[in-house]
């Protein structure tokens, strides 16, 4: 397995190269320009300089390939992701502080995903065609159909309306208040993690109803064992392989239904963050954000293939 591991970790370098070079590439052809935007402003700094000294000490007078190579080369040698165009401080900063908000939001969005989803699921096979099950397949039906931007849209005005309550927006952290910040979380996680639910429980539903017509399942049933040793040791960790391999292809998902609730419940961030350097322009920021979401997808798909090793004693790592 350690040779597995060294192989999948190095492939991941060719890819976060091609992945950074498209993203620095894609953020700059965005519509507008910085220096524009800076000059329309009226920014004091910028008003003070034309527009060829404020690309010189914005260090966006080089080449697009000067300027790709001096910021990959600071990342891979000191570790820095460059310094904010706008407020000129440290991107490292920025995704340090935002980072921890938005693992906590997936977090407990991919908690409560797989709390509602894999029960359900596995309620629904073994009770085929029982009002149950038809409640359960609606539910995900209904969680499909919905976006969850409506519905955390929906969260905030009415309640406000109806009850003169809405849910709280002056953002507490965890090690300062952490029940505040449990309170304030929830809400958007609840939404996130249903919305997540509906396919995880379509598919859990699928593989039981496969898994539980396979030959050695009957004859666990003729030996005389009990359902739930029958269902938890033999079916479910059977069927939860694929259901693992979805999880992992809803990475991506999750983090930008993240910045969705965050932008809807005024959470501090990575969404945020990159909501507002989008809207500024503000380069190093957009790819400081795109590549820490990157590494973070494809560090969730190597958990993920890890993990059929314990769900099935066959798979074998070479």
């Amino acid at each position: 397995m350690q040779a597995y591991i060294v192989r999948r970790v190095l492939a991941l370098i060719p890819t976060l190269f091609f992945a950074s070079l498209i993203v620095f590439v894609t953020v700059r052809m965005i519509p507008g320009d910085v220096i524009d935007l800076m000059l329309s402003q009226n920014d004091i700094g910028a008003s003070k300089m034309g527009r060829e000294q404020l690309e010189k000490a914005l260090g966006l007078d080089q080449p697009m390939w000067i300027q790709y190579g001096r910021w990959m080369g600071a990342i891979l040698f000191h570790g820095d992701f460059g310094r904010s165009l706008w407020q000129n401080t440290p991107v490292n900063e920025q995704l340090l502080q935002r980072l921890p908000v938005t693992f906590e939001l997936g977090l407990m969005a991919l908690i409560v995903g797989l709390s509602v989803a894999i029960p359900i699921g596995v309620y629904s096979a073994i009770r085929q065609d029982t009002p149950g099950d038809y409640v359960a397949r609606s539910f995900s039906i209904l969680m499909l159909a919905v976006p969850s931007f409506w519905l955390g849209t929906m969260v905030m005005v009415f309640p406000s309306l109806w009850w003169g309550w809405s849910p709280p927006i002056q953002f507490v952290p965890f090690s300062r208040d952490p029940w505040g910040n449990l309170s304030q979380m929830i809400i958007p996680s609840i939404i996130l993690g249903c919305a997540l639910s509906a396919i995880t429980m379509r598919l859990t539903r699928t593989m039981m109803l496969e898994v539980l017509r396979q030959d050695y399942i009957r004859t666990a049933w003729a030996k005389g064992l009990g359902e739930k040793l029958v269902v938890a040791r033999h079916a479910l960790r059977n069927a939860l392989i694929p259901v693992v391999t979805l999880i992992g292809l809803q990475a991506p998902l999750l983090i930008g239904g993240a910045v969705i609730m965050e932008q809807i419940f005024v959470i501090p961030g990575m969404g945020l963050l990159l909501l507002d350097a989008v809207s500024q322009r503000d380069y190093p920021v957009i790819t400081g954000v795109f590549l820490i979401v990157g590494v973070a997808v494809m560090c969730i798909n190597l958990i993920v293939d890890l993990s059929y090793g314990l769900l099935d004693p066959k798979v074998r790592y070479r």
